[in-house]
């Protein structure tokens, strides 16, 4: 696999965190670094999925009512919780 070195500045505080991390797991910066950059683009690439994915819900038309969603968040905890409420369609 190809690499490419990136360039950051960051605040002295959290590269002194990435350091004590790096030194507590036998770990290089860098590998520290990459992991974290990893982590943060697959869970932005996540979010756009699932922003994506419910903008098409709402375009079908599948739909919750936030009354139906208040009464089930409002369970949850107590001795009867509700099923969690369906899309209308």
């Amino acid at each position: 696999m190809s690499t490419r070195v990136l360039t950051a500045h960051i605040p002295e505080e959290l590269a002194e965190k990435v350091d004590r991390y790096a030194e507590s797991m036998e770990r290089s910066r860098a590998w520290i670094v990459k992991q974290a950059l990893s982590n943060w683009v697959d869970w932005e690439e996540e979010k756009l999925r699932r922003t994506l994915e419910g903008l098409a819900d709402v375009d079908a038309g599948r739909l919750i009512d936030h009354e139906d969603m208040v009464a089930w968040a409002n369970s949850l905890g107590t001795d009867k919780p509700l099923p969690p409420p369906v899309p209308r369609k």
